[in-house]
């Protein structure tokens, strides 16, 4: 299955309307749908890139829009729909211990699930699900989906399709590796 839906996104990439299939993509793929919107970015911006930084836009916009709808699932609609997407996900069991320590840390949950492959939406739901601050939320996530696509779109505007590889392959592991040396940072800093 995942498979199948991870071609159809590819071959919305070369659909006369891909701007507003990317838009689709990222804002479903906030709250449910399990293909980020990478896959369909980047080929995207490697046949237009001149429009390296609108396609950014649309994503990070789209996928701020659709984290509301994966907030408003968790808040209003967590136990027939938040907790089947979480199950999906293989998250469930950990919901409970995991929501005691969510509004103590969850602008930083938003910002690292929003910048790695972390899925997005777990983070999304769970933030309703623990009526994390709305605003906390929309900042965390705003900061967090534009710095991660607006590097992807920086990197293929500038240097083209030889590093649309390391964008697939590596980029998420780069960002990983970022966040911890970032939060690794802030640890020092507080006990040294």
């Amino acid at each position: 299955m995942i498979r199948r839906l991870y071609q159809w996104t590819m071959s919305l990439a070369e659909h006369p309307r891909a701007l507003w299939a990317l838009a689709f993509v990222a804002f479903i793929e906030s709250s449910v749908f399990p293909i980020p919107p990478d896959i369909l970015m980047i080929p995207l911006i490697v046949a237009r890139p001149k429009s390296a930084f609108l396609i950014a836009s649309v994503a990070t916009i789209s996928s701020v829009l659709g984290g509301f709808l994966g907030y408003w699932i968790g808040y209003g609609a967590f136990e027939t729909i938040g907790r089947p997407v979480l199950e999906f996900y293989g998250k469930d069991a950990y919901f409970d211990e995991f929501a005691v320590k969510y509004n103590e840390w969850g602008a930083w949950a938003v910002l690292i699930a929003g910048v790695t492959p972390f899925p997005y939406k777990v983070i999304t739901i769970l933030s309703g699900a623990t009526s994390l601050s709305l605003p906390v939320f929309a900042v965390a996530s705003l900061v967090a989906r534009a710095f991660r696509f607006f590097v992807v779109a920086a990197l293929l505007w500038k240097f083209g399709d030889p590093i649309r590889d390391f964008i697939e392959r590596r980029l998420g592991l780069v960002f990983t590796a970022f966040i911890i040396l970032l939060v690794g940072g802030f640890v020092a800093v507080k006990y040294l």
